[in-house]
């Protein structure tokens, strides 16, 4: 403390007294000195708006904790607790750890991405897929893209530009982000042919629709919703066949997309890639970041004459993906050799085929710590849960799980939101979702259980009531 903040104890000190202290000395060797001063000024500021005192060391610290939390990354970690697997908001799928060393290894080095080492000449950079995806679909020929919406969208460009596109209208789905088919049909330049109803479509509104402007027939699988009751469709089977005879190709988008039979992991069953390959389908279009538990991608398979189309169409180099997605999407296709032991190496199965008995006894473990954390205002009790797979896979589907119920004594309203915040203010967010009066907290996805309770120890519920307030 300098002789002057002794005299003066409400007299704040100036920038350059508090660049001298040793904690201002550190931030600056963090931070550079411009964004110290910066911070340094700006906490003055404040203080001085507030009519607050502070010495030079108590405003070092809290400017130094501010260009910490301008430091600190927006793409944070958090603790996934919601009991949806592949959860959109907080990135769907984890990444397999073979991936994640592939990705760094083509991070750090210059790679083979588009150049052929046998022969020494240019190389193709979809070859470092192409030949897993066709041993694992049955393809002829694979090409990959950035996400699923651009694989659609390019196939429908390039088979439908200023052609027809007949669809079902019970398959014009809309997923998340206001996705909607027709809005991507129109920007494909395909020109829209609903046929059917919203329930029922039948082999004869194909029939009736195809004629010589029809550029494809596109199916959709309908993987975030059901229709149930008095219903009809068409077969992918039969519809290659209808499309066949009258030499029009079928792209058949299956969405989610799985390279494995889900019913291996206790799951319901969903159409695979290879099915639908097996069922005739000219191209089909999947993600890589959903089911198949890898990074963001779009893969289309199929007919290796059309996929020589789409590869010489344009739009292609612009959905084209990285260096480090492509390492990453060949280290987790090779998983997929080995389906014994998928649910061993691949988080995304990992998670999904988590006993209930096994997340029952991680409840059992973490009773007395959320007690102890959030103090007698809460009661605990272990909740059963249904987990659900997420990203529009199998949408009726519940998984048996558990978690951990935190209900306020006091019914509160306020206190259960006030724990939500005080929660996600912690180091590593923990995001749960509240129901019943409650905030449930599924630990399906719960693999890291001691961080999870050394995160608890930060936990300050009279904060979170502040940040509420």
């Amino acid at each position: 403390m300098s002789q002057a903040e002794i005299h003066n104890p409400r007299r704040l000190p100036s920038v350059d007294e508090v660049l001298k202290t040793e904690v201002a000395l550190a931030a600056i060797a963090r931070f550079g000195r411009p964004a110290a001063v910066e911070a340094v000024r700006e906490t003055l500021a404040t203080l001085r708006a507030s009519k607050m005192p502070g010495t030079s060391a108590e405003v070092a610290d809290m400017a130094t904790q501010r260009l910490e939390a301008q430091d600190r990354s927006s793409l944070r970690p958090v603790f996934n607790l919601t009991g949806t697997v592949l959860h959109t908001n907080l990135g769907r799928a984890l990444i397999a750890d073979v991936a994640i060393e592939a990705a760094v290894q083509a991070m750090r080095n210059a790679v083979s991405l588009e150049f052929d080492i046998d022969d020494g000449k240019r190389g193709e950079r979809d070859d470092h897929v192409r030949a897993l995806l066709c041993e694992l679909t049955g393809a002829e020929d694979a090409t990959v893209v950035n996400n699923n919406a651009s694989a659609v969208l390019l196939a429908l460009n390039t088979l439908g530009q200023g052609r027809d596109a007949i669809v079902s209208r019970g398959e014009l789905i809309e997923i998340g982000g206001a996705f909607r088919m027709p809005d991507i049909m129109a920007r494909a330049g395909a020109r829209l042919v609903e046929i059917g109803t919203t329930n029922r479509t039948h082999r004869k509104d194909y029939v009736g629709a195809i004629g010589s402007d029809t550029g494809l027939v596109l199916k959709v699988h309908t993987s975030n919703y059901r229709i149930e009751g008095f219903t009809a469709e068409v077969e992918a089977r039969e519809l290659v066949e209808i499309a066949r005879e009258r030499k029009v190709p079928v792209v058949h988008d299956l969405g989610s997309g799985t390279l494995v039979d889900l019913r291996r992991f206790g799951l319901k069953h969903e159409p695979t890639v290879a099915e639908a390959v097996a069922d005739g389908a000219d191209l089909v279009t999947f993600s890589g970041d959903k089911l198949l538990g890898g990074p963001q991608a779009g893969f289309i398979v199929g007919r290796k004459d059309l996929l020589a189309q789409v590869n010489r169409n344009p739009m292609k180099r612009a959905l084209r993906v990285d260096k480090v997605r492509l390492a990453m999407l060949e280290a987790t296709l090779k998983l997929y050799r080995d389906p014994d032991r998928l649910a061993e190496r691949l988080p995304t199965m990992r998670l999904l085929a988590r006993s209930r008995a096994d997340i029952e006894a991680q409840a059992k473990r973490l009773v007395p710590v959320l007690t102890k954390s959030v103090g007698q205002g809460f009661a605990v009790e272990i909740a059963a849960c249904a987990s659900q797979i997420g990203s529009g896979a199998l949408p009726l589907e519940a998984i048996a799980s558990a978690g951990l119920a935190l209900r306020p004594v006091d019914g509160s309203g306020r206190a259960l939101n006030q724990l939500s915040a005080a929660l996600r203010s912690l180091p590593v967010p923990v995001i749960g979702h509240i129901a019943d009066q409650s905030l449930v907290l599924d630990l399906r996805c719960l693999d890291d259980e001691a961080g999870f309770i050394a995160n608890l120890s930060k936990l300050d519920l009279k904060g979170g009531a502040d940040a509420m307030a």
